[in-house]
């Protein structure tokens, strides 16, 4: 159902506002709606619930504000009170002119005081006002992601001003902040989004520790500097979900089927890559050094980058379960990389890949080969074809191993009783080591098991429960 034309069924006496008229007028889908309304919203918002069998509740902080959310949560509409005596009036408290445009309910009339419609034709964002991001800083970070999404370009007086006002933002509450980053890395040009927030001085305030990768010099197997590697392996993420068969071959359709599950904060597995595209490099300042004989390195980036990149996500007050995502995708990211150098792998080498990786084996198996083809140095078609080899072996036993998880061939309680020993930590060593060697097809049975075990207890690491 159309929830606006439900609304005006009830009462007309309200006008369409903001991006959801924007977005319509673009001829782009929307599913979120702004709707001003005289007189109280309560009723109206009770009433559209009601209706369409939804649910409705007043904002927090709102002021006054309602919202009601579809049964299948398949659009939502806000319904805000009309702040001044004049619709106009209200619109001229918006940010930019294209969000500034009005319908009413009862027509297809629109109402345009600040030349919004031809700022849409021409595809500019232009503020309303040059205190429209005093008003509200979290704006400058919107005017970036807005430009990136609808492919807009920034009025130059407006993108000063916002500039001018991007301090500001450490003021804004995080997750009001995580929301529009979220949709700036969630976005078709989500780099050109990254470049605006840094030419706006938005990085340097919500993300200080990106705009350090500037300037970062690295060994001669890269060829761009920390900070636009960065931009580079985000843009190879993105081509990848796009396209991942020219990377990932036969495997793409599981990939990509296996990324594209939910994950934490209305994130796919896919959207959460590029987040740690963004952040698993991110410690590469901090370690950054010189040998004796010039070489650059930065021993320990991948460790270092997973405690900063957990702690700027718990500073975005993001879920727990997005921020171990990530810093797991930055602490594992060089694995692979590692593993190169030792193909073709033995069983034992891919079971400890894929179980010291874990959960992410699949989600940093595809980071590194984002990572992989965006590193364009010295000898890098050799290694980038090396790496795509081995990836797709890990893909493929990363897919089986989550669909069906290795496993001792025998039970704790089981081998407890067969070797008539305690329960411990040193049963659970065997117990890991019986699963690798039964993963390794060393073993296939449960007496093979038993023995081994004996074996293992040779080395009297293991008391007797006698």
């Amino acid at each position: 159902m159309d929830p606006v034309r439900a609304l005006a069924a009830i009462d007309d006496r309200g006008w369409l506002v903001g991006g959801a008229l924007r977005d319509r007028l673009l001829g782009r889908d929307t599913s979120d709606f702004d709707v001003v309304v005289e007189g109280r919203p309560e009723p109206l918002a009770q009433a559209l619930a009601r209706n369409a069998g939804g649910h409705a509740f007043e904002l927090s902080q709102g002021f006054g504000a309602w919202r009601v959310v579809s049964r299948e949560r398949t659009w939502q509409l806000d319904l805000l009170p009309l702040a001044e005596r004049r619709i106009e009036d209200d619109l001229a408290r918006r940010d930019l002119t294209v969000n500034a445009i009005g319908q009413p309910l009862s027509s297809e009339q629109l109402i345009d005081p600040f030349g919004g419609l031809d700022d849409l034709h021409d595809r500019t964002l232009r503020m309303v006002a040059a205190d429209a991001f005093i008003l509200d800083p979290l704006r400058t970070l919107r005017l970036a992601r807005l430009a990136c999404e609808l492919g807009f370009r920034i009025e130059p007086e407006t993108a000063a001003v916002a500039t001018r006002s991007a301090p500001a933002l450490e003021h804004v509450a995080p997750e009001r902040v995580f929301a529009e980053l979220k949709r700036i890395i969630c976005a078709e040009q989500a780099v050109e989004g990254l470049r605006l927030m840094d030419q706006l001085g938005v990085t340097a305030i919500v993300l200080p520790e990106l705009s350090a990768l500037h300037g970062v010099e690295q060994s001669p197997y890269h060829h761009l500097d920390v900070h636009e590697h960065t931009l580079a392996v985000v843009m190879a993420a993105i081509e990848l979900e796009r396209d991942p068969e020219l990377a990932l071959g036969d495997r793409a359709g599981e990939v990509s089927e296996f990324l594209s599950t939910p994950l934490a904060n209305e994130l796919t597995r896919w959207q959460a890559l590029r987040l740690g595209a963004l952040l698993h490099d991110i410690a590469k300042p901090r370690t950054r050094q010189l040998t004796e004989d010039g070489r650059v390195t930065f021993i320990g980036h991948d460790a270092v980058g997973a405690q900063m990149a957990l702690a700027m996500l718990s500073r975005l007050r993001t879920s727990e379960r997005l921020g171990e995502h990530v810093a797991a995708l930055t602490r594992h990211h060089l694995r692979l990389g590692f593993l190169v150098h030792a193909m073709p792998l033995t069983r034992r080498e891919i079971y400890r890949y894929l179980h010291e990786s874990s959960p992410v084996q699949v989600d940093v198996t595809v980071l590194s080969v984002a990572d992989r083809v965006a590193t364009r140095g010295v000898r890098s078609a050799e290694a980038i074809a090396k790496h795509l080899e081995l990836a797709r072996q890990l893909l493929g036993e990363g897919l089986r191993w989550v669909a069906d998880p290795p496993r001792p061939p025998i039970r704790g309680d089981e081998l407890a009783r067969a070797l008539d020993v305690r329960p411990g930590p040193e049963l659970g060593r065997i117990l890991r080591e019986l699963e690798e060697a039964s993963y390794a097809q060393e073993i296939r049975s449960r007496d093979e098991a038993v023995q081994r075990a004996r074996e293992l207890l040779g080395d009297g690491s293991i008391g007797s429960a006698r």
